[in-house]
């Protein structure tokens, strides 16, 4: 029996239209052969991609955010995020980049957590999530200055296990935490063994890439 690995495998796209041209992703339809399964259309999100990071302190409690979300008109508890929509920027620099804008801290150890897909029938976003620690203060007149929705962020710490149990029974819903802590957990269980190192390279994500 071999391991569990997602594979890599795009069908022939015949004809690509753009639907939408947005501020932060677009709207488009292929046309996809799918050989003897035929012909389909396919209408999807086409996303940059985004990082979260999983923030510990030394006593594994986690920060988290409360952040308002207009498609679905809630307050969320996230993590510290961000999308990837900075030209050239590698996803570890995003990420540290989001920990001090979003939470003015700085951690002196990063791991990839995990990598995944928030909704792969609907559009192609992957979002990378970090497990940080030793985590540090930034000066205070090198602290970003936070607007829109970001300006009325509330910064909390949760113990982990009390959020894991919040996520089992619904409280919490965010995708990046529900991944995050269940993944932080797995990991602790583990003794903090086989965490990726922070430059790892992120999954293939198009034939193109």
């Amino acid at each position: 029996m071999t391991e569990p690995q997602d594979r890599l495998a795009p069908r022939p796209v015949l004809r690509s239209e753009l639907l939408h041209d947005g501020m932060i992703w677009d709207v488009v339809r292929d046309t996809v052969d799918l050989g003897d399964s035929g012909t389909v259309r396919r209408e999807y999100v086409r996303h940059s991609g985004a990082v979260a990071v999983i923030a510990l302190d030394d006593e594994d409690r986690v920060l988290l955010l409360q952040q308002y979300r207009h498609p679905v008109r809630s307050e969320l508890w996230e993590p510290p995020a961000g999308l990837l929509d900075v030209a050239g920027e590698d996803p570890w620099t995003a990420a540290r980049r989001e920990l001090a804008e979003e939470t003015d801290l700085t951690a002196d150890r990063w791991w990839v957590l995990a990598d995944y897909l928030t909704t792969p029938g609907g559009n192609d976003e992957h979002i990378r999530v970090y497990l940080v620690r030793g985590l540090r203060s930034v000066p205070e007149g090198e602290r970003h200055d936070r607007e829109a929705e970001e300006r009325d962020m509330v910064a909390r710490w949760f113990p982990l296990d009390e959020v894991v149990e919040a996520v089992l029974a619904g409280r919490v819903r965010n995708p990046s935490t529900v991944v995050g802590v269940l993944a932080a957990t797995a990991a602790r269980a583990r003794g903090w063994s086989g965490l990726r190192p922070a430059d790892a390279a992120l999954p293939e994500r198009t034939a193109e890439d």
